[in-house]
C-alpha cells in the first residue's frame, strides 16, 4: 500500500517522478517517495515520518513549521545531485502557491518527460531528459518540444536552452 497519494512528489521537494530510477524496470525501480513498496527499497526517511505519518501532508512545504531543522543540512551545502538542487525551490513554490499548483506543474513536467522518452529517446538519453525536466521551466520544456516538432533534435534544443540559461545537463557538477 502506498504511503502517499502523490508518490511522484517527495516530502522534501524532490521530483521523484522525474528521476531515472522511477522509469527503470526491474529491482532498481524506485516507486517514488511513499509509493507502493517504498519502505522496502529505501531506508527510513525522517521527512516521511514527520510529514506524512504524523501530520498527514504530502510535502513539507504545506507544513506550518516549514522550514524546520530537518532542512539545515540542505541549505547552502552546494549539493551537486541534480534532483536535490530543486528541493528548496519546489518547497518554496508549494508554500507560496499551494500543493495543487505544484502538482499541476509536476504533471506537465512528467508529460514532457514521458513524451521525450517515448518519441525522442535513442536508448541512452533517459537521465538527460530527466535532468532537463527537473531543471527547466515548463515553458522551456514546451519550447524544446515545439522545436523538436519543427525538426530540431530534442537533445539539441534542450542543450541550446541549457546553454542560454547557464544550466548543466549532467548528473553531477
Amino acid at each position: 500500500m502506498a504511503l502517499k497519494k502523490h508518490p511522484t512528489i517527495g516530502c522534501c521537494g524532490i521530483d521523484c517522478g522525474l528521476c531515472p530510477q522511477y522509469y527503470t524496470d526491474g529491482s532498481s525501480c524506485c516507486p517514488g517517495c511513499g509509493g507502493e513498496g517504498f519502505e522496502k527499497k529505501r531506508p527510513s526517511c525522517g521527512m516521511i515520518t514527520c510529514c506524512v505519518k504524523k501530520k498527514g501532508l504530502e510535502a513539507c512545504g504545506e507544513c506550518d513549521d516549514y522550514p524546520c531543522g530537518k532542512f539545515d543540512k540542505f541549505t547552502g551545502c552546494g549539493d551537486s545531485f541534480v534532483s536535490h538542487r530543486k528541493m528548496m525551490p519546489n518547497l518554496e513554490f508549494i508554500k507560496e502557491n499551494g500543493f495543487a499548483a505544484f502538482l499541476e506543474q509536476q504533471e506537465k513536467r512528467i508529460n514532457f518527460l514521458e513524451t521525450a522518452l517515448r518519441d525522442h529517446n535513442e536508448g541512452r538519453s533517459k537521465s538527460f531528459y530527466c535532468i532537463a525536466a527537473a531543471l527547466f521551466s515548463v515553458e522551456e520544456l514546451s519550447e524544446a518540444l515545439s522545436l523538436a516538432g519543427q525538426g530540431e533534435p530534442l537533445k539539441e534544443a534542450l542543450a541550446r536552452i541549457a546553454e542560454t540559461e547557464g544550466q548543466e545537463l549532467k548528473l553531477r557538477k
